[in-house]
């Protein structure tokens, strides 16, 4: 009997040595200067697993394709031991702080620089991973993953330890940035939030698990085939440092070679012209995406805040508004964020900078930004910016990838395309009479109609009145709960405008259908179906997801891993176009009582804050 127990922990453990890889070790190490702080670390055995992401596991291939979506002993135990991290800091060194040398880890860990503009040294030597280490890489058949943890303890590169010039103790609460902790409700809005961005096709790290401890707090860690940011290459450009800007750019190159999202280019010119365009058509690509889907994704001239091809990394500041909210600002304590709008400029200056890097490699000219606001990347950056939006537009309304793709080449489609979008703006735009004021976390002004319910409920409309709406019909469908008595009767009196919507989404969809060689039955049919998903009632906004997983946080101590995995899959499948399917191979998502109840309270209070931000 021993024997045969002794036999099943050796297959256990083969089906989870991969995880022993994950180990600090990262090639960037040896391939770049100056690049990170190194830290020991030991491992909490305190610590449960809340949180795993089983998709992206079998993704990055960590696990195998056929195992169940669920934990045991044995798993269980390799995410704690390759996972649950605290750093020994500066703090722990100057102040000896007892710690058996027995429990450190045999390699160092890295807090990576990078510039952060909210630092006193604006040279990214100081700043960087304030409370985040790189656990390592994970290298499979299908790519090159990184892996990184927050909530690991607070390292040297945080703005706390640049303003009081001092180190910090892990937990301390005496200043902000400084206590190096992370939170089970912060880990679990970016485990959502995360998978639902990737599940709508939105670039952006991934949650891969949430190690939770008795305080509340929790290491969160995350995944993504490169976690370089802007901001590590522009601390270097910042100090001219040439050989390690080189080194950078060559390791990022060759990772996304690696990765297959780029081609092999052996003439270096040529190969950092086109990878200049790469990174141009993803912010411009993404920044669209943002700002069509009304997601608020702070970027600024330092590119901290976002992954160096435009996905998501910190999703602390991010929120997908219900509406276009196109005056909020996020308060950062000492300075204001920019808004939705905003975001499309601040991308593009990123994209600037980089062609700054790329003309520096090359001549070994120090230029000025200012030298590159006009040239081929930044006009390939609009190009893409206006087409993204336009494809983003058709696929709202209901429009499959492959029509747009279809459409999107023809001349056509792209003026009815451009005429409907630029009358649907005039209504996503529209404010309410009351001006801007203070919330919790910023300054908005309100939004007041939800084009989302247009998209959705118009077809339907027509297909049964055979008709468009009149203007109080077409008022009180799109007026949000925002919208005043005052402001519908201001846009009841905006006839022509409102006629001039339904006519041109008609005239719209007319192309669209000749163009596809469906009849405009079958496509109002394809329509219906799609953007009833798409522009779901109950949207997922910001304030709804916050007050979802503050719900869940109460919940989950009489609710098994396997309820909150289950509760999160049903979740963000509602939100997707993939339909939700409760029987998997090897794996039965657990609709149990528990989990239907917070479902239904979920749906409800993501209903009740639909519209905000």
């Amino acid at each position: 009997m021993s024997q045969a127990i002794s036999k099943l922990q050796r297959v256990k453990r083969s089906k989870y040595q991969s995880f022993s890889g994950i180990d600090g070790d990262h090639p960037i190490k040896q391939a770049v200067k100056n690049m990170y702080v190194g830290y020991d670390a030991v491992c909490r055995t305190d610590g449960k697993v809340a949180y795993f992401n089983f998709e992206l596991a079998i993704e990055m291939g960590l696990l195998p394709a056929t195992h169940a979506h669920r934990l045991n002993p044995a798993l269980e135990k390799e995410i704690i031991h390759a996972f649950s991290l605290k750093i020994v800091n500066e703090y722990d060194v100057l102040n000896r702080t007892k710690i058996d040398p027995t429990q450190i880890a045999k390699k160092q860990y890295m807090a990576t620089r990078y510039l952060q503009m909210q630092h006193p040294n604006k040279f990214g030597m100081t700043s960087g991973d304030g409370r985040s280490i790189w656990n390592g890489h994970f290298k499979a058949k299908n790519g090159h993953w990184d892996i990184s943890s927050c909530g690991t303890g607070a390292t040297r590169l945080s703005p706390a330890c640049a303003i009081e010039k001092k180190f910090f103790r892990t937990g301390t609460n005496l200043v902000s940035y400084g206590c190096g902790l992370a939170g089970y409700r912060e880990g679990m809005i970016a485990a959502i939030y995360s998978d639902l961005m990737h599940k709508n096709g939105i670039p952006t790290e991934r949650t891969l698990a949430i190690i939770s401890y008795k305080n509340g707090t929790s290491v969160n860690v995350r995944a993504s085939k490169n976690l370089l940011r802007p901001a590590h290459f522009f601390g270097y450009m910042k100090r001219k440092d040439y050989p390690a800007l080189k080194a950078l750019m060559d390791y990022c190159i060759n990772r996304e070679i690696e990765n297959k999202n780029f081609p092999v280019i052996k003439n270096e010119k040529k190969r950092y012209q086109e990878f200049l365009n790469y990174i141009a058509k993803n912010f411009a690509q993404v920044s669209a995406i943002y700002e069509s889907e009304y997601i608020f994704c702070w970027m600024d001239w330092d590119g901290d805040n976002i992954l160096f091809d435009g996905g998501i990394i910190d999703y602390g500041t991010i929120r997908q508004f219900g509406l276009f909210h196109h005056e909020y600002r996020y308060d950062d304590v000492n300075r204001m964020s920019t808004t939705i709008t905003e975001q499309k400029n601040k991308a593009k200056y990123i994209v600037q900078i980089f062609t700054q890097i790329v003309d520096y490699l090359l001549t070994g000219k120090d230029q000025p930004a200012t030298e590159f606001k006009h040239n081929a990347t930044i006009s390939l950056f609009e190009k893409i910016f206006q087409q993204t939006k336009l494809k983003r537009l058709l696929w709202k309304i209901g429009v499959t990838d492959e029509q747009i793709e279809k459409l999107i080449k023809d001349k056509e489609s792209l003026e009815l395309t451009e005429q409907f979008q630029t009358i649907y703006r005039f209504f996503e735009k529209a404010v309410s009479k009351r001006k801007a004021y203070k919330v919790a976390d910023g300054i908005t002004r309100d939004a007041i109609f939800c084009m989302r319910d247009f998209l959705r409920d118009f077809p339907q409309f027509y297909q049964y009145n055979r008709r468009v709406m009149n203007e109080s019909e077409f008022i009180e469908l799109v007026a949000s709960s925002y919208a005043s008595r005052l402001d519908k009767v201001t846009f009841r009196k905006k006839s022509a405008q409102i006629k001039k919507l339904q006519k041109r989404y008609m005239a719209l969809l007319s192309y669209v259908a000749a163009n596809a060689g469906i009849t405009e039955v079958d496509l109002f049919a394809q329509i219906i179906e799609r953007s009833s998903i798409i522009n779901r009632y109950e949207k997922m906004t910001g304030n709804a997801i916050i007050n979802v997983v503050d719900r869940l946080a109460k919940k989950r101590a009489k609710m098994s891993v396997g309820e909150v995995q289950s509760f999160i899959k049903i979740l963000v499948s509602e939100q997707t176009l993939q339909s939700i399917e409760l029987e998997v191979k090897n794996h039965t998502i657990r609709t149990s009582e528990q989990v239907k109840k917070l479902l239904k309270w979920s749906n409800k209070m993501m209903e009740n804050h639909r519209d905000s931000i």
